[in-house]
């Protein structure tokens, strides 16, 4: 058993930059390479694209991803865990296998399954958030199950180097490869307890570093236009020390590591995870030097009897429309394009939103603005059952170039099919992972 392993996290969701992964890679002297790229609509959308091409429904950056990573994750002996697999592991762990074919390179890949649920859920079962049955949220287009460590375990002593899954919670990215590392008893929860911390802490990747952290006034981080992704420094007792690779921009301290250590969290005397019910409250935190902060503490109880199930389903078609007003009485004129919108599709769209972005599209008010703005941009967006309803917005908006009020320009139409997402529980002894092998 090791006493110290390194883990970094290149990608903390699937629109992710590229480069901070293969800074870690080229430079980081891992052990480990996370990509974390699946977020709770992400799964839905891949089960979508799977559905009109089989051979598609993995993450649509994996083949750029792959292409630069693999040559430098072979070469410095670094394993990648990754949820790229999204809805479809198998076609995800096929093309890094035709990739490492077309660069010349060996390696083995598993694909872990069993996280694809939809079979088991029964259209009648109660939604988490609503109590009604999932039917009520519109047509069921995916059902995953929230797998923690147990196919990755199995992949890693396989020794398989690159591992794709569909959905396992983020944490358990992380905690596996300490497990695997460390020889702990996947029963101590303390342990678990502090893996999932780490893992916590290191899954967004550029929050932690810096990124969503930052306000040039009260928060400033140096150099964000190269922002490095972290990486942690494990012991076998569960401390860590959280960096990021010398030279790259951002900050890692205190103030990142707490906001990050909460970000998510509603309860952080139990936070759930398929592996442990961890306590956040007994995390210590202490920036022991520049872009360096430890961790110690956290704790566990026994894992939960159920998975969490993300459930997609098609919840209705939104139709969009932006016009802008600059100058003089930008805001008046803007004030009056929404009153004639709301006047000629109220009876059709009664949730019909209007927002005067730069005046209270955020917020909802324009409280503490006493300066009329010189420009506003109005966005009008309802919902809609069918594609042809939704793109009235969008068509009463263009109609205000001629038909008024004075100067509006730049208009933006759009029709878009919402995936909705909705929450539910499975017996986890209903749901076995299982790992498939490709090698070349």
């Amino acid at each position: 058993m090791k006493q110290k392993i390194r883990i970094g996290c290149g990608a903390g969701f699937s629109g992710d930059r590229l480069e901070p992964a293969i800074i870690l890679a080229e430079k980081g002297n891992l052990d480990y390479l996370v990509l974390e790229c699946l977020a709770e609509r992400t799964i839905a959308l891949a089960q979508k694209r799977k559905l009109q091409d089989p051979s598609k429904g993995y993450d649509p950056l994996l083949e750029r991803r792959i292409e630069s990573l693999l040559t430098l994750l072979v070469k410095n002996n670094i394993r990648l865990i990754t949820n790229m697999g999204a809805a479809n592991p198998v076609a995800g762990a096929n093309k890094i296998v035709e990739i490492a074919q077309k660069l010349g390179l060996s390696v083995k890949v598993a694909a872990v399954l069993g996280d694809d649920v939809f079979a088991e859920i029964s259209s009648d079962t109660p939604a988490l958030e609503t109590g009604e049955p999932l039917q009520k949220s519109g047509e069921l287009i995916s059902a995953n199950a929230y797998l923690g460590v147990e196919g990755i375990l199995d992949a890693l002593q396989a020794d398989a180097q690159i591992i794709v899954t569909g959905r396992v919670a983020d944490p358990s990215l992380f905690l596996a490869p300490m497990i695997h590392e460390f020889g702990w008893a996947t029963d101590n929860y303390d342990l678990m307890g502090k893996g999932t911390v780490i893992g916590h802490l290191l899954e967004c990747a550029g929050h932690i570093t810096g990124g969503y952290f930052a306000d040039p006034v009260k928060k400033p981080v140096p150099d964000m236009d190269k922002l490095g992704h972290p990486f942690a420094d494990i012991d076998a007792d569960g401390t860590a020390i959280i960096s990021k690779v010398e030279g790259t921009g951002g900050v890692v301290n205190l103030q990142t590591a707490k906001e990050q250590l909460l970000y998510e969290v509603v309860n952080p005397y139990e936070y759930y995870t398929p592996d442990v019910v961890a306590d956040f409250t007994t995390v210590y935190l202490k920036e022991i030097g520049a872009n360096q902060v430890q961790v110690t503490g956290g704790t566990g109880k026994p894992r939960p009897e159920t998975y969490k199930v993300s459930v997609g389903c098609k919840a209705f078609y939104m139709g969009e429309g932006e016009i802008a007003y600059a100058g003089a009485s930008a805001l008046a004129r803007a004030e009056l394009a929404g009153e004639i919108l709301r006047k000629r599709l109220k009876n059709q769209f009664p949730e019909l939103r209007i927002d005067y972005i730069g005046s209270n599209a955020i917020h909802r008010t324009n409280f503490g603005h006493e300066a009329e703005p010189y420009e506003i941009r109005l966005r009008a967006a309802a919902k809609a059952a069918n594609p042809a309803d939704a793109a009235l917005i969008g068509e009463e908006v263009e109609a205000l170039y001629t038909n008024g009020p004075a100067g509006g320009g730049g208009v933006r139409k759009s029709v878009t099919e919402v995936v909705g997402i909705v929450s539910t529980l499975i017996d986890r002894k209903n749901i076995k992972p299982l790992v498939e092998y490709f090698e070349v």
